[in-house]
């Protein structure tokens, strides 16, 4: 790393700036980069999937979120980087965004360089910022220098974008354009310059293989208020079958035309909506420096997408079912002989048993298979030199996922693999209330998700305790498995619930260097057919994943008498789901599953009546 830093600091040198900004993110702003594009773990070693490094002269400063600090501190070299968190208490790691220390650290006068085409306008505004308060200047570099520096770079990906099915998507892309296209003139825009490809792979019902995990392919288009689009890709990825699918409203043309496209727009004067939030800042500067007039707000096409249809509400249905087949043989093999599997014979043994299901197209993330003290760093990532047994615990907790044709599933079990403790049973347990709260929800229209994530932190807080990520994250169909723009944090305010959104429900705790615990299902937001006293719709969750919760480690005495009934009911409708299939294929993980969705009982009076709206399990 040192060496690449020393290679860095003299391309620097070459374009006149004293600094460089970082980022994870490519210039398609995805979780997931091609390797060509994975620019922070080449200059720092790491390999989480947020997070940010600034180069100065004579220092450098990584920064990461709540979810990888531990992981920062493990993979990046301290001697190299000053090690910060931008969440609080993570001791004894400080607590410091990028901009605080550019401010903190760069020299009066220094010019500042960053990749306008890695950055928003937004990020790029916040870092201006921090740099005029330094005293220095910033500068839009024009070819990045640490590209420069990176000796022998991966070649960007070539893969096919290849059509997306109805039967799958279950709305034409034609159906797509002509409602953005309404979007647009309701606006009075005449086009929006599309720069992330999960809105381009919905919009134009096409998917690829570019990067891991994710089935994008990595494009950028322009979408105009008559309909039609030009799409900016590189020609190699797309054969007559995807033109012939995408149909002749939708123009070709190769990645690097769009800078010109869009500046020919802006010459005409054109009104071009651009998605502060997600657009490189470069094509904003293109828009205004040509003339063109610039609508920025966020895309139409964020709500557009989080908003499932009928078909795909279902799709994603049987997918967590096969899903939970599939999962719940691995829990059975696991639970059989612990002692015979470690982190990486884990998540091996669950991706071999995933893949024999239908539809099945690769993982949805890279799994966190952690045990003991492994399972308290929230995004870890098990390698040949982290790798321990699972009795290393005696909790261990797996977070999975798989991209599905018809779905995509992310799900989280904390296991018991050896003696626990009532400690542990405790704190297992109240993450398990606040899960339950957040699942057993009615609320009218309009909630935003923040009011969602005080119930799920609600049991925790109740002795002091809490977890540093969010509850919930909104999930794509067959696309991200990270997706705007709902989702159950403190920090959801912009955005209410609505019917048709797919989200995480994940509560957790950490107790660094001993145990994680999360616990995940996906929901489905549904409209009870009721209505509140003022009239307004009530809305609810409807919980997708099909998986046993580990028996073991809950303390029935924590639990509400509907908590419990909940729990119980839950457990039924997994057991109505997969238990006739697991039976056909798998009868030891069928015996497993009639052991583990066995009703939980305690000394107290019985539970209230099954609450049932809509028809819907809650």
């Amino acid at each position: 790393m040192t060496d690449k830093l020393a290679a860095l600091r003299s391309e620097m040198a070459k374009r006149g700036i004293d600094g460089f900004f970082i980022p994870r993110a490519d210039e398609f702003q995805g979780e997931y980069v091609p390797a060509c594009n994975d620019r922070l773990a080449w200059a720092a070693g790491f390999t989480g999937s947020a997070g940010f490094a600034v180069v100065l002269k004579d220092k450098a400063g990584f920064f990461t979120d709540g979810r990888y600090t531990l992981q920062a501190r493990d993979e990046v070299n301290a001697k190299n980087f000053e090690i910060c968190s931008t969440a609080a208490d993570q001791q004894p790691t400080p607590t410091m965004t990028p901009t605080e220390w550019i401010e903190k650290n760069l020299p009066k006068g220094a010019k500042f360089g960053i990749d306008p085409w890695l950055h928003t306008p937004n990020d790029a505004k916040r870092i201006k910022d921090a740099v005029e308060k330094a005293g220095g200047t910033l500068v839009f570099v024009d070819s990045n220098p640490l590209d420069a520096a990176w000796a022998g770079r991966p070649a960007a990906p070539a893969t096919p974008a290849v059509p997306q099915p109805l039967q799958y998507a279950g709305r034409s892309s034609q159906d797509k354009r002509a409602a953005l296209a309404k979007a647009l003139q309701a606006k009075g825009a005449d086009a929006l310059a599309i720069t992330l490809p999960e809105e381009i792979c919905w919009l134009l019902n096409v998917r690829g293989n570019d990067v891991p995990c994710t089935p994008f392919a990595l494009s950028y288009a322009i979408a105009h208020k008559d309909g039609t689009v030009d799409w900016f890709i590189d020609p190699r990825k797309v054969s007559q079958e995807t033109k012939d699918w995408v149909g002749a409203d939708v123009r070709l043309h190769d990645l690097n035309e769009f800078s010109g496209h869009l500046a020919a727009l802006a010459k005409q004067g054109r009104k071009i909506w651009l998605d502060a939030n997600s657009a490189p800042v470069q094509a904003q500067e293109i828009i205004t420096s040509n003339g063109g007039a610039l609508h920025a707000e966020s895309s139409p096409l964020q709500l557009m997408k989080a908003l499932k249809n009928s078909v795909e509400i279902q799709g994603t249905i049987a997918a967590h079912i096969r899903d939970g087949v599939a999962l719940t043989r691995f829990l059975a093999a696991v639970a059989a002989d612990p002692k015979k599997f470690d982190e990486l014979s884990a998540s091996d043994l669950l991706e071999k048993i995933r893949k024999e299901g239908d539809n099945f197209r690769g993982l949805s993330f890279d799994t966190i298979s952690g045990s003991g003290g492994n399972g308290a760093i929230v995004h870890y990532r098990s390698s040949p030199r982290t790798n321990q047994p699972l009795t290393t615990g005696p909790i261990y907790l797996v977070d999975s996922g798989a991209q599905y044709l018809d779905g995509t599933t992310d799900v989280t079990r904390t296991l018991c693999v050896g003696s626990v403790t009532p400690e542990m049973k405790e704190h297992v347990t109240r993450v398990l209330k606040g899960h339950i709260q957040v699942a057993m929800s009615v609320f009218p229209e309009g909630t935003t998700g923040d009011k969602l994530d005080v119930k799920a932190r609600a049991a925790l807080k109740e002795v002091g305790l809490d977890y540093a990520h969010g509850t919930g994250h909104g999930v794509g169909s067959y696309l991200s498995v990270h997706e705007g723009p709902c989702g159950i944090s403190p920090r959801s305010t912009a955005v209410p619930l609505q019917a048709g959104m797919i989200i995480s429900n994940e509560p957790g705790f950490y107790k660094e260097g001993a145990y994680g615990i999360r616990i995940e299902n996906l929901v489905t937001v549904i409209d009870t057919g009721k209505k509140d006293a003022d009239g307004k719709a009530l809305l609810a969750l409807k919980t997708l994943t099909m998986a046993p919760i580990d028996r073991n480690l809950i303390e029935p005495s924590l639990l509400t008498d509907d908590e419990l009934k909940w729990l119980n009911d839950y457990h039924a409708e997994v057991r109505k789901n997969i238990l006739p299939q697991l039976e056909k294929i798998d009868p030891q993980a069928a015996a497993f599953l009639i052991q583990a969705t066995d009703p939980i009982k305690k000394n107290l009076p019985p539970p209230s009546n099954s609450r049932k709206i809509g028809g819907f399990f809650l």
